[in-house]
């Protein structure tokens, strides 16, 4: 993997942590009464107050509308970041990578493997050149995936943040309406306490040519009080909505870290574990060749052994039935037997030396043969090791 890459996904999953290290707000709990808020607190809810004009059934429909407002501004903030946002194709670059590097089989290297009936009715092999270049091609799809990957991960770390400012914007949007909310109970614990009392009384007192007059302005201030009331009823309902967003988006972010971290681990962990196995594999094949080369100079020695003890023999009966033959010199026969002896021993001394030379060729075979099952058995120990690993 490109030490480029590794930097980009180390930077990324760093940014990660640095994101979900930082502590956000809360959201308040119970509404605060005028009573009870901190003087700050009281301020703002006390300028709330200011917006009702209680005989304006206008001022009463708008109140709180600049901060609902601001709901919708949210919503379709949400649902623009949902459809920039498309984590299909993140996952789809994951599924294919997992594929490629599943259907490139490192077994392939093995030319005595048991191949298939394609192969065997198409006389195909799987020479070590053509293994190489099918890893060519299968590397470059990889570096491919790698790079839309890379950016998939950019895209989701922009997201994350984004959805930070939008939490953030959705608190304030919630303690805004606490304020307004906590402003109309407020305004109606004044009316039923002060102005529609007032009012009843003023009707109690009128003559009788005004009183029609003032029971109609105590009608219009139940009226008024009736809808502030529905009205306050309505901004604890978007109050509630609003709270049960902010979970909501704290679960898109948490979607969007994971999905970064499947990724990271992916680039850091999944793709450098599969060139190592692969070369791995290549050095396995190589050793797997020169100990084949080996044995057959080990053959072709013994080959040549044997032929020499049978030229030996030939030559040998050759000069015996010579020596058999009618008339014969009795030096000549020593020499012959002389000769015949030094023969024999020198047939047994290389037959000895031949032996030995095969026992401690045997003996290198085992050793060599060893050592390839240890190796072996390691890479196949270190091939389930990496398999283990998450996001692989």
């Amino acid at each position: 993997m490109p030490d480029e890459v590794r930097r980009k996904a180390a930077a990324d999953v760093a940014e990660v942590e640095k994101l979900s290290a930082a502590l956000l707000p809360e959201p308040a709990g119970d509404l605060v009464p005028l009573e009870a808020a901190e003087p700050q607190m009281a301020d703002e809810i006390r300028k709330r107050m200011g917006e009702l004009d209680i005989t304006d059934s206008n001022s009463i429909i708008r109140f709180g509308s600049a901060a609902q407002g601001e709901l919708q501004e949210i919503s379709q903030a949400m649902l623009a970041d949902v459809r920039n946002k498309d984590a299909g194709p993140a996952g789809d670059s994951l599924r294919e990578m997992v594929t490629t590097i599943r259907g490139f089989s490192v077994s392939e290297l093995d030319v005595r493997r048991d191949q298939s009936w394609w192969e065997k009715l198409m006389g195909k092999t799987a020479p070590f050149a053509s293994f190489v270049a099918r890893y060519e091609t299968v590397q470059g799809q990889i570096d491919g995936i790698t790079d839309r990957l890379l950016t998939h991960e950019h895209t989701l770390m922009k997201d994350i943040k984004s959805l930070d400012k939008l939490y953030e914007k959705t608190l304030n949007f919630y303690d805004e309406l606490a304020l307004y909310i906590a402003a109309g109970e407020r305004k109606l614990k004044d009316i039923d306490e002060t102005e529609i009392p007032a009012c009843q009384a003023a009707v109690d007192a009128a003559d009788e040519n005004d009183q029609v007059m003032k029971a109609q302005e105590l009608r219009d201030l139940r009226a008024a009080r009736d809808d502030l009331e529905r009205r306050v009823h309505d901004l604890k309902l978007t109050r509630q909505v609003t709270m049960q967003s902010l979970p909501s988006i704290r679960l898109v972010q948490e979607n969007d870290k994971s999905l970064v971290t499947k990724i990271n681990s992916t680039l850091v962990n999944t793709v450098p574990l599969w060139e190592t196995q692969l070369a791995q594999a290549v050095t396995i094949q190589r050793s797997k060749e020169a100990a084949e080369a080996v044995r057959a100079a080990s053959d072709l020695t013994n080959e040549l052994l044997t032929a020499n003890a049978t030229n030996l023999r030939t030559a040998n009966k050759t000069v015996r039935q010579e020596m058999e033959r009618g008339v014969f010199d009795i030096e000549a026969v020593k020499k012959a037997n002389a000769e015949l002896v030094a023969t024999i021993e020198e047939s047994l001394q290389i037959a000895d030396e031949g032996k030995a030379r095969r026992a401690k060729a045997e003996q290198d075979l085992r050793k060599m043969e060893a050592e390839l099952r240890d190796t072996l058995a390691a890479a196949k120990s270190r091939a389930q090791a990496g398999g283990s690993v998450p996001g692989a």
